[in-house]
């Protein structure tokens, strides 16, 4: 990825982070955003002791005219934005009588609508450079159905079926458009999952039982994905929904 330009949001911690030093170590500079711009500023450090570059920004995804701004600002200061990772997203747990419509309209914002806004800000960026990859972060549940997590269930299938249309319109263009769906990664995002099962000793109990391989999977195993779809490694891959989750979803 050496001379690439990457953008990623929700770059503080976990998934986001790991994925931007990955793109970082093999050549990309690395715009790191999140809403919190204290942990972009890691991120950022991370990169540069590990000898990379990149810049760190503070964003709210669901202010669309700062994300439109923050792509637009990226692809007029590094002359390019090759990569796209939409990363940022939320999990609300609950059957649907537990879950109140504000909560599967916060959902939909950050799940589906905020990866929306941006995919259709560097749509014309990639265009104009001769193509480009944009990355969606959803999840194994956007691939399955999970019990007890209608939002998240929901408004992962429809980020899912967002990128393959995307795929579809635009691989003329040279933009491809993936999602990344893994499965449980042992990172503060499965807040919802543990106190919906009891606690984290019942949570681990069921990592264990469930996936076939018996075992979360580390950040760096999911980096590994983001690197592939990021690079000409996938070049002629698009409307991929990549599954990573040790077989849970089989």
């Amino acid at each position: 990825m050496k001379d690439r330009v990457a953008l990623v949001t929700a770059a503080g911690s976990g998934i986001g982070r790991a994925g931007a030093i990955a793109m970082a170590g093999e050549g990309a500079t690395v715009i790191a955003t999140d809403l919190d711009g204290a942990l972009a500023a890691e991120t950022l450090a991370l990169i540069e002791a590990a000898g990379g570059r990149g810049e760190a920004r503070a964003l709210d995804v669901r202010d669309d005219a700062a994300v439109e701004a923050e792509i637009a600002r990226a692809a007029r200061d590094h002359g390019r934005l090759d990569v796209l990772h939409s990363h940022a997203g939320i999990q609300i747990a609950g059957k649907a009588e537990e879950v109140t419509p504000a909560q599967m309209d916060a959902a939909w914002a950050l799940n589906v609508r905020a990866h929306f806004v941006a995919c259709r800000a560097a749509i014309p960026v990639m265009r104009a450079q001769g193509g480009g990859s944009v990355i969606v972060t959803a999840s194994n549940s956007g691939c399955q159905f999970d019990r007890g997590m209608v939002s998240y269930a929901t408004t992962k299938h429809a980020a899912v079926a967002m990128v393959k249309q995307m795929a579809a319109d635009y691989a003329r263009e040279n933009i491809r458009f993936n999602a990344l769906c893994p499965g449980f990664v042992d990172t503060p995002f499965n807040a919802g999952f543990e106190r919906q099962m009891g606690g984290r000793a019942e949570l681990e109990s069921y990592v264990a039982d469930t996936i076939p391989m018996g075992r979360w999977a580390g950040v760096e195993e999911i980096a590994e994905g983001i690197l592939y779809l990021a690079s000409d490694r996938s070049r002629f891959v698009t409307g991929l929904a990549l599954v990573i989750d040790g077989g849970e979803i089989l």
